[in-house]
């Protein structure tokens, strides 16, 4: 991840990037108990916009009611947070694309391995919008290491302390020469990657697995979805093996860092040519092409826009 610009937001106040901490005694610390989204601010100029900004405070409250964490939504709703960010995304005044993430920290110190009614602290700080794998064609390992299982660690929800699993399987991809791995859940069945949903195309018909295969239930996910439904592409949610993989005519993933991008081989098999496929490619131009201008589904917020 690239350096956080200069300001971040830290409590209730805009503060420098060195001056925001969270004590080493604190359930954030000692349990990685603390929440999280991560979303896209397009820059043009002097106009900013972001992505789907209303879903990714929603996801933040769910991660935390599913969590336990009942202090945030006692003390947080969506106008605080937008005002939040606007704040921050003024004072760091970026000139180019970014991503903001935002997280809620349990802060409270040695409360042992409780939550609710424990102190809670936002922070958000914003970085360039440096993709986090290739977009030119990502080559994939299925990884030894299973996903978590939503019955030990929610899938739903953006925990920081479950992604050891991601960097698990990940470095483990990356060692092998790889770009990313392939989660597999206790079945052999495809989850996602390490930080990104996973489609398949086969016979022109678009499949991913379901939100009850142990994935994270993406923003991204769902606009790509959506977008396939207004494009007539069909589509399925369902369960994955992955051999079907090894014969797809495409595979790409999606993410709010990841964007909608190819995949071109898999445990060393390619895939078809080896080219991205015209599903695929129409959809991570539509994909592309919403994060910046959206007049039809209400998903992009001007931030320099008194809310309503």
């Amino acid at each position: 991840m690239a350096n956080p610009h200069a300001q971040v937001y830290f409590g209730d106040r805009i503060v420098a990037a060195d001056a925001a901490s969270v004590n080493v005694a604190s359930s954030a610390v000692l349990y990685g108990l603390s929440v999280y989204t991560v979303f896209p601010v397009h820059v043009d100029g002097s106009a900013r916009t972001a992505f789907r900004l209303d879903d990714h405070f929603r996801r933040l409250e769910e991660s935390c009611k599913i969590i336990g964490i009942d202090r945030f939504a006692a003390e947080w709703d969506f106008a605080r947070f937008r005002t939040a960010v606007v704040e921050l995304i003024d004072r760091n005044a970026p000139v180019t694309d970014v991503f903001v993430r935002a997280t809620v920290h349990v802060v409270e110190s040695i409360p042992g391995t409780r939550v609710r009614g424990c102190e809670i602290k936002v922070s958000m700080f914003v970085y360039d919008a440096v993709p986090i794998v290739p977009q030119d064609g990502m080559r994939l390992k299925s990884s030894p290491w299973r996903r978590i299982p939503d019955n030990a660690i929610p899938s739903r929800a953006k925990v920081n302390g479950a992604y050891v699993n991601s960097v698990l399987a990940k470095q483990d991809a990356i060692d092998s020469g790889y770009d990313d791995c392939i989660f597999l859940d206790g079945n052999g069945h495809v989850c996602e990657l390490s930080a990104a949903n996973i489609f398949l195309v086969r016979n022109g018909t678009l499949i991913t697995p379901d939100v009850s295969c142990d994935i994270l239930d993406g923003i991204n996910r769902r606009t790509i979805l959506t977008l396939a439904a207004e494009d007539g592409i069909p589509f399925v949610e369902r369960t994955v093996d992955l051999t079907e993989l090894y014969i797809a005519d495409e595979i790409f993933v999606s993410g709010t860092s990841a964007g909608a991008a190819p995949v071109t081989e898999v445990d060393g098999r390619l895939i078809a040519d080896g080219r991205q496929g015209p599903i695929s490619q129409a959809l991570r131009k539509r994909h592309a092409a919403a994060l910046r201008t959206d007049e039809l589904h209400g998903w992009v917020t001007d931030l320099a826009e008194s809310p309503a």
